[in-house]
């Protein structure tokens, strides 16, 4: 055999699984079909020379505090995290702006009267930050004692709607919903509270950073740790079957479960489209812009521009609204933005003087509706004299998604909907979240738990069960797939 192992794709979580193959001593190939590695953390001159875009993930609260991250040399490799004075604004309409700082008390004292309250829920969560962390960051049902673990892990799977209630004034339950809200689920659905909690909290220990120079620089240090290892990577290579590959005993696929049935639709087993369970299905889509600037965003209060991350889009009613409006199929009257100021805090992203803005907006999977008027409006209302600021604006709808990434079906960049079905079992019907019911191959993406974010855990986790197999020697030559 050529190799012990081989990953398809090499975004965060295919260089994490394949760097955790490596340090156990097994031969490792990682195959990616562009030019560069990175997946969905890599930079780009998308609209203007020297003017560096991420093309998709861009702030990074899970990267920072991922537990395979924190123990690579990622430093040694250039990355280097930036911190906002605020890791996040979100202007009300009434004026008020809701800041989200690192320490806890600095947010809790500008949630008024329901500072306390917020403040409770963080401490409670930050006292059992570890046994959290190892079931957040972990795979799934994991036996665990801790009552009160238990207990805010229940209080986690809950729509986060039911947390809104607890909370009196518009301050608290507009940072929760637009937290919530990168769930791209409605608020009333199950594990909502989930995401909402983890961010903010997560952004409480690690912070909302930005990598120096753009995530591309994340990605290349994932590389060079691996290759440090004595693991290969190959680019410009695309897979479209399974056998293309040399041989080898396990295959990892940091793709969509869809993509991977597409290589393994010749195979054995439940390889192909059978295996794929039933309660897996892709969730909406994103429309993104990228903009190139005169200046800094000229925000009406200049509290904005403390802020690395911005939420428009109005209160926590507006949001619900707008993410249930998008569930059903429909463009939202008034969309909620997600968006990002890196160059304010990083000059290496664009030339002296000028500036570069990030954002996306969720849409109706495959949709090929232009939002760049509906979100530039939403910008207007904070930021008078925005759209003369502007340089150049590049746009993706969902529908070109996949054009520059097979895995990002109909502009679903966060691998599937987020249900329990996916977070308990993953995509397959194998006999664990990241097998797939073929013998040797594993699914190591972001449609395997713990689900999306730039983390690599679902590839460390994918890697280990791999490992086990690999280590009872069960798989053999997988030169006939």
């Amino acid at each position: 055999m050529a190799y012990d192992a081989i990953v398809i794709g090499a975004g965060p979580n295919g260089l994490a699984a394949a760097i955790v193959l490596a340090e156990a001593g097994h031969s490792t190939l990682v195959v990616e079909a562009r030019r560069t590695v990175g997946g969905g953390c890599r930079t780009a001159e998308l609209t203007l020379p020297m003017f560096a875009h991420d093309t998709c993930a861009t702030s990074h609260p899970l990267g920072r505090g991922s537990p395979l991250f924190r123990r690579l040399a990622l430093a040694r490799h250039g990355v280097k995290w930036i911190h906002p004075p605020a890791l996040l604004a979100h202007p009300l309409d009434d004026g008020q702006v809701v800041l989200l700082h690192r320490c806890a008390e600095k947010t809790a004292a500008g949630l008024g009267v329901d500072g306390r309250r917020y403040l409770r829920r963080v401490r409670a969560m930050e006292r059992r930050w570890p046994r959290l962390e190892s079931r957040l960051f972990g795979p799934p049902l994991r036996i665990d004692f801790d009552a009160g673990a238990l207990s805010i892990m229940a209080s986690l799977a809950r729509p986060v709607s039911w947390d809104l209630r607890r909370f009196k004034g518009p301050a608290a339950r507009t940072l929760l919903a637009g937290a919530a809200a990168h769930s791209a689920l409605p608020l009333h659905k199950p594990l909502t509270s989930g995401v909402g909690w983890m961010l903010l909290v997560a952004g409480h220990r690690f912070g909302w950073s930005f990598v120096q120079g753009g995530s591309q620089v994340l990605a290349d240090a994932l590389a060079a740790c691996l290759e440090e290892l004595g693991g290969e990577i190959q680019t410009g290579r695309r897979v479209r079957d399974l056998s293309d590959l040399p041989p080898c005993r396990v295959v990892l696929a940091d793709v969509a479960p869809s993509v991977l049935a597409e290589m393994h639709r010749d195979g054995q087993g439940d390889g192909g489209d059978a295996g794929i369970g039933g309660w897996f299905r892709h969730g909406p889509g994103v429309f993104k812009l990228d903009w190139a600037l005169s200046q800094p965003v000229p925000w009406r209060d200049g509290r904005m521009a403390m802020a690395g991350v911005l939420h428009l889009g109005g209160d926590h009613r507006r949001i619900a609204a707008a993410e249930r409006a998008v569930w059903s199929g429909r463009i939202p009257d008034r969309p909620f933005v997600i968006a990002a100021q890196p160059s304010l805090f990083d000059p290496a992203r664009s030339p002296v003087g000028r500036h570069v803005l990030w954002a996306y907006t969720h849409v109706p999977r495959g949709s090929a509706v232009d939002m760049r008027e509906a979100v530039e409006a939403e910008i207007e209302r904070h930021a008078p004299g925005f759209r003369d600021t502007i340089l150049a604006c590049r746009t993706r709808a969902a529908c070109e998604w996949e054009r520059y990434n097979p895995n990002y079906v109909g502009g679903d960049i966060s691998g599937g909907v987020l249900g329990l079905g996916r977070v308990l079992r993953g995509p397959f019907r194998g006999r664990s979240p990241y097998a797939t019911g073929a013998d040797g191959v594993f699914l190591c993406s972001s449609s395997t738990p713990p689900g999306g974010g730039v983390h690599g855990m679902c590839g460390y986790h994918a890697a280990q069960a791999a490992l086990k197999d690999l280590h009872r020697g069960r798989l053999g030559d997988m030169d006939n797939r």
